[in-house]
């Protein structure tokens, strides 16, 4: 195989496999390169989505740079603080990471300023920090700090000593992204729920939606912790009142029943219907008309046992 630094034509190659849709291992052989080449040039240098061969090339270029300055005889060399004992290897990491976050939906600048903040000693960084590092306009910085803020993964802190203040990561961060992540399943899985109302149950835009809701219900409340031991309390009230009921009835009808606010209800028959085990064996249903009534889980039962209680 080659050795050497990539050339430009070389990072032309990977740029127009990279469009085609090629992984990097398929990349790699068209090149006669290592895979891990190939995947340090790409997550170094933007990710397989943001990959440009002439700014990676130019970036290559300045890091050469620095390095032989660094290496001079007469040069000291100085670790930047946040950076451990091998700089070049932190920053290259730091892309990496920038590069998975950007993967999962974040955007490019708010990834890198995240990873940036994460991989410093301190955990925050002024402002002024972050442009000289990532190389970027203080107005890059602020619309990504803004992002970051808004889903609470940063806050502001003022810096002792100087009059500006600091981007401070919170030490919970990956607890509370993952919170962000099961926030949004929760929203996607109400939408679903009003396309259901609006579709109706049973039609096949309504099935597919009511299966969407149940998967993505499901699925926030496994990554929210499940429901807390109030709210299990709650899904047994609600379902003890439609056994007492002995017909369908409303989340309105409910409220009023339980002298509950609407929303208290609302949660109560979610956690009951995502969370089904809470309730076992009687099982949640609702009616073409939106109201709730209980079933028995239909895997308690076979066929046969149901038809000889039916004739007994």
């Amino acid at each position: 195989m080659p050795g050497g630094r990539l050339s430009r034509p070389d990072r032309q190659r990977i740029a127009a496999l990279l469009a085609d849709g090629l992984g990097y291992s398929e990349i790699a052989r068209e090149l006669g390169r290592p895979t891990s080449t190939i995947s340090r040039e790409v997550a170094r240098n933007g990710g397989p989505g943001d990959y440009q061969a002439d700014r990676a090339h130019r970036a290559t270029e300045q890091r050469a740079r620095r390095t032989k300055t660094s290496q001079l005889p007469t040069a000291t060399t100085v670790v930047e603080p946040g950076y451990g004992r091998n700089p070049q290897a932190a920053q290259d990491f730091q892309e990496q990471l920038a590069a998975l976050m950007v993967q999962t939906g974040m955007p490019r600048m708010a990834a890198r300023v995240l990873s940036c903040l994460f991989t410093t000693d301190a955990g925050s960084l002024t402002s002024a920090d972050l442009v000289e590092r990532l190389r970027v306009s203080p107005a890059s910085i602020s619309n990504a700090i803004g992002y970051l803020e808004g889903l609470e993964l940063i806050h502001r802190e003022p810096d002792p000593g100087r009059r500006r203040e600091k981007y401070v990561i919170y030490d919970d961060v990956w607890l509370r992204t993952w919170q962000v992540s099961a926030r949004q399943n929760a929203m996607w899985a109400d939408t679903a729920e009003l396309g259901v109302e609006v579709f109706g149950a049973e039609t096949p835009a309504g099935v597919r939606l009511e299966e969407m809701r149940q998967f993505i219900g499901r699925l926030s409340e496994d990554m929210a912790g499940g429901p807390t031991e109030a709210a299990i309390n709650d899904a047994l009230t609600v379902t003890a009142a439609l056994i007492h009921a002995g017909r369908p009835r409303s989340t309105a009808e409910l409220a009023t029943a339980l002298d509950w606010p609407d929303e208290r209800v609302t949660r109560a028959l979610r956690d009951a219907d995502y969370t089904p085990d809470l309730i076992d064996p009687i099982a949640l249903r609702r009616t073409e008309s939106g109201a709730y009534a209980i079933d028995v889980r239909p895997e308690r039962l076979s066929d046969v046992q149901r038809a000889a209680l039916r004739d007994s």
